[in-house]
């Protein structure tokens, strides 16, 4: 381990699918400083979230729990447990300094700042979103924005005076140009990272900070620069078989016709092939204004002697369903496109170069690592598993999980609300549980990669599937034993 402390730059993107990096076989999209960070550091390209929806996942990967075990299963919950710690919150007992740039989402943000625990961030620029549907003074990007003198409404075109939330203004599916790129969230994370490092020069101890950008997450509102450098006829089609829908879940065939998200988003019913490009071009325009930020910032270490004892995550919380299957945003699916995530970590000199990992892992596991990393204990109560291994070169890098599970627990309101489901993935073969009912899904990925055909009911699977049910069961059982309370004697 090195002498001064490792210091840490955690960039968690929402909503961004695993395929969309040109390092991972895209050639739609333009992605050379994520690239950068994959050739200087490790890429694993089979982790998977432990939930397909933003507040169970985040307090997972922070944790390094299972969403069931910390509480923190759904959207919108007024307050975070009191029986659960950050690793931020480690890390800053250990002496770090902790930061965050844009949005943590642990609790509810409806209306509100949302409540804070004991997360271990001394420096806490919230912006859970970029629009303006709080009081001045509680979203710190509209802060700055009000503050230098930019008006939102003007900038981004926005009726606001009849409109109660970003969704009203600006519509479900987007497709309209944002907010120039120098004055957009994503570029103002950067510049608030930037300004915490900047602070940390001159003082002892190591720091870590968070980067939270909303994007890619709909609406799809990218910078019209970054719309014009792509296009549309260039764009992949989503992933859709005629007649697949004939044995999906009930919930899935309803928002087919209806819109994803139990009918939040757009139905793809109607859509033309050029509508559907349109909506994966701008996805994707976000997303290559989030690489030119990451660019910045790994180009910012390196001119400051930063980059050799910086260790750079590069992650998402869940993914983006993009038109595949009939389905658009996120929801109780668990297919690829939405638990399937980047991960990226990269560290020259200190972790292998280069190395592609296709074991099976959570981001569970991030936690964990971080501690392993900077040499400090890892709590008897976290669940992941640490990737040091695979990222010092110790282990093999083709294998760290048997098979890797999410949830979803009423996770949304209004959406999918009654729904209780589980994935356990192991690889090849997919098993999605709904509980109380007498329905689910099988896939089997090796010959079906795009997961059209759902082989639940059929005859011949039927062993399998029970085997399967059998060791989802069992996972899900193991995963809420809680071990907080640490027995430490006979009695």
């Amino acid at each position: 381990m090195p002498q001064k402390p490792m210091n840490i730059v955690w960039y968690c993107t929402d909503q961004q699918r695993y395929d969309t990096l040109t390092c991972m076989g895209n050639t739609a999209i333009h992605t050379p400083n994520i690239d950068r960070l994959a050739r200087e550091g490790v890429m694993f390209s089979r982790a998977y979230c432990q939930a397909p929806i933003c507040t169970p996942s985040r307090a997972s990967f922070l944790t390094g729990k299972y969403p069931c075990a910390t509480k923190m299963f759904f959207n919108g919950n007024d307050n975070f447990s009191k029986d659960e710690t950050l690793v931020t919150k480690l890390f800053a007992d250990a002496g770090y300094t902790c930061g965050l740039a844009g949005k943590l989402h642990l609790t509810a943000a409806f209306h509100r700042m949302e409540k804070r625990g004991d997360d271990g961030y001394s420096f806490f620029e919230w912006s859970h979103h970029p629009y303006d549907d709080w009081e001045y003074g509680i979203n710190s990007y509209q802060k700055w924005l009000k503050d230098n003198g930019y008006d939102w409404s003007s900038e981004y075109a926005v009726n606001s005076d009849s409109a109660t939330s970003f969704v009203d203004k600006i519509g479900t599916g987007g497709l309209r140009s944002g907010i120039r790129a120098e004055l957009h969230q994503t570029t103002w994370c950067t510049n608030e990272a930037i300004r915490f490092i900047e602070e940390q020069k001159g003082k002892e101890g190591g720091w870590l900070i968070s980067i939270n950008t909303f994007d890619p997450h709909p609406p799809l509102d990218p910078p019209q620069e970054y719309k014009d450098k792509l296009n549309i006829a260039d764009m992949p089609l989503p992933l859709w078989k005629d007649g697949e829908m004939d044995n999906k879940p009930p919930h899935q065939q309803y928002d087919y016709i209806h819109g994803g998200q139990g009918g939040s988003a757009e139905s793809v019913i109607g859509m033309t092939d050029d509508q559907k490009r349109e909506r994966t071009r701008d996805y994707y325009a976000e997303i290559e204004l989030i690489d030119d930020q990451v660019g910045r910032l790994v180009d910012y270490l390196d001119e400051n002697g930063l980059r050799e004892n910086t260790l750079v995550i590069f992650m998402s919380d869940h993914g983006e369903m993009l038109g595949d299957h009939g389905l658009y945003w996120k929801g109780a699916y668990f297919y690829e496109a939405l638990t399937h995530v980047p991960l990226i970590i990269s560290w020259p000199g200190h972790i292998q170069c280069g190395v592609r990992s296709d074991a099976l892992v959570e981001l569970m596991d991030v936690a964990p690592t971080l501690l392993d990393l900077a040499g400090m204990e890892i709590p008897f109560w976290m669940k992941g598993k640490s990737l040091k291994g695979i990222l010092t070169g110790e282990a093999s890098p083709d294998h760290h999980h048997d098979s890797v599970y999410s949830e979803f627990y009423h996770c949304l309101a209004r959406s999918h609300q009654n729904i209780s489901a589980t994935m356990y993935f192991d690889g090849r073969f997919k098993l999605v549980s709904y509980h109380g009912e007498n329905y689910g899904e099988l896939y089997d990925l090796q010959n079906d990669p795009n997961e059209f055909e759902n082989l639940w009911f059929e005859r011949d699977y039927q062993d399998l599937k029970h085997e399967l049910v059998q060791k989802s069961f069992d996972q899900a059982i193991l995963n809420r034993n809680d071990y907080s309370m640490h027995r430490i004697s006979n009695y």
